[in-house]
């Protein structure tokens, strides 16, 4: 690569983050201030996780100070919604092609005062959807190779400038991608509802292997122990027990709470679930109907 062509793509990546900083905020609430994106005029969304327990924000776009407060959260998918005092101007950059490994991104964020911040990354890994252990679903597994400062929220672009969605750091600090998709599928609910309401039986669990002497009898070599049980939620009214090892839902098996949650999306509310649990040596049949999980 000749010194012209990278000075071309220096200025390409800085003309990308001059489109994307007319939609990019500090969010400054309790805790350190955080990015955001100017998803509509009088909406601006950000990672739910650094925003703290605050319900009143203050909004900085390029210099400009704006009132917010929290009209919804959801640790699923990890976005919180704020809706401003005052709308806003800035068009979101189209959205993005999907990625690939070894793709460039570039992460744009906001300083406290609200000017535009710059870090370029590269897609370290990407997969299709996957649940949250919060049960939320995300469109697209998209991982980067960058850490996260107080840019996490703001927009990530794709190299031609595309919108892929918004930062965050997951497990072990890694930095993933929120989709656009994801962020334009639960921004309405959370305006209307604050909260994105999914399906709960109401038990604590913790991944086990299921002792030799048992496994002919359960059929499986693995299950979730139940360590604890909320008072008058579905588990119990179903008559789980602690101790109980839960085997299958739905004849489906019943490996890690992460499959359990990732089966207990919104659409189930209501419906009733037919579980396997082994107690005391002897297999258990059950039925629980799913509840809303109540909002925190």
């Amino acid at each position: 690569m000749t010194l012209n062509m990278i000075d071309q793509l220096s200025d390409a990546l800085a003309d990308r983050l001059a489109v994307a900083a007319a939609v990019t905020v500090s969010v400054q609430g309790a805790g350190r201030p955080r990015s955001g994106i100017l998803w509509r005029p009088d909406v601006v969304v950000t990672s739910e996780q650094v925003i703290g327990d605050g319900a009143d924000f203050t909004v900085v776009q390029a210099g400009t100070t704006i009132a917010a407060t929290l009209a919804g959260r959801d640790t699923g998918t990890n976005v919180a919604v704020l809706r401003l005092a005052t709308p806003s101007a800035g068009a979101l950059p189209p959205a993005a092609a999907p990625p690939r490994p070894g793709s460039l991104a570039l992460v744009v964020g906001a300083d406290a005062s609200g000017k535009p911040t710059g870090r370029l990354a590269m897609v370290h890994a990407v997969g299709g959807a996957w649940h949250s252990m919060a049960g939320g679903r995300v469109d697209a597994l998209i991982r980067l190779d960058a850490r996260l400062g107080t840019d996490e929220g703001g927009p990530v672009l794709g190299a031609s400038g595309g919108l892929l969605g918004m930062s965050t750091s997951g497990p072990r600090r890694r930095t993933l991608v929120i989709p656009a998709e994801t962020i334009a599928r639960v921004v309405d609910p959370l305006l209307a509802e604050g909260r994105i309401a999914r399906g709960w039986l109401g038990v604590g669990l913790q991944a086990v292997m299921v002792p030799d002497s048992l496994r002919a009898a359960a059929g499986r070599e693995s299950g979730m122990m139940v360590v604890s049980l909320a008072p008058g939620a579905p588990g119990e009214a179903a008559g789980i027990l602690p101790g109980d090892i839960v085997l299958e839902m739905d004849g489906s098996p019943a490996p890690h709470p992460r499959a359990l949650a990732a089966a207990l999306g919104p659409d189930r509310i209501g419906q009733t679930v037919a579980l396997r649990v082994l107690r005391a040596g002897t297999v258990v049949s059950l039925s629980a109907v799913i509840a809303a999980r109540p909002a925190m």
